[in-house]
């Protein structure tokens, strides 16, 4: 599912096109997924059980909130030039959620997920005086997921330009949330 997404977008892929890449039958993916959202839905949620544990292990390790800043930019560097079908798949799901409920449902658990394991490392880092936050834990982790979400998306709109400047640009502007100069 994340590659047929990837080449021809979510309205595009069906369930024939899914089981003949992955050699299954069409059936035995409506038996275990009912129907193509709920597939592309759990695709992003086991994405997100793997990466989001090494996110907060490397958060975890950082000891200051450059170190803080330097890692969540280097990830969506490396999440969008080694996996750029778990971006697109994870932005279609996004606009899927607006017009089915499901999908909005798994969409909003993820995100909720996501904002609450980086806000409670977040939060701890504060109580551990390595970082100062300029907002509460979940609100500045959810902006931190936002700022990736636009330059990802950007990213791959633009594949040919460089990512430099708007990934250097994306750390200056959420460092002072985190108490760094």
């Amino acid at each position: 599912m994340r590659s047929s997404v990837a080449r021809r977008g979510a309205a595009g892929s069906t369930f024939d096109h899914v089981a003949r890449e992955a050699g299954v039958s069409r059936g035995l993916l409506h038996y275990y997924f009912g129907t193509k959202e709920r597939l592309l839905a759990e695709v992003v949620r086991r994405d997100a059980a793997l990466r989001l544990p090494l996110l907060r292990e490397g958060l975890e390790r950082a000891g200051s909130a450059d170190e803080i800043v330097d890692l969540l930019v280097a990830s969506l560097a490396a999440t969008v030039r080694d996996d750029p079908e778990f971006v697109t798949v994870l932005l279609e799901l996004f606009a899927l959620a607006r017009r089915h409920e499901e999908v909005a449902t798994e969409v909003s658990a993820l995100l909720e997920r996501m904002r609450r394991e980086v806000g409670d490392v977040l939060a701890q880092k504060e109580r551990d005086g390595v970082v100062q936050l300029g907002a509460p834990a979940e609100v500045l982790a959810d902006l931190l997921f936002a700022v990736g979400d636009g330059a990802s998306m950007r990213m791959l709109a633009e594949p040919e330009r460089d990512p430099g400047p708007l990934l250097a640009a994306c750390g200056d502007a959420v460092r002072p949330l985190l108490g760094a100069r």
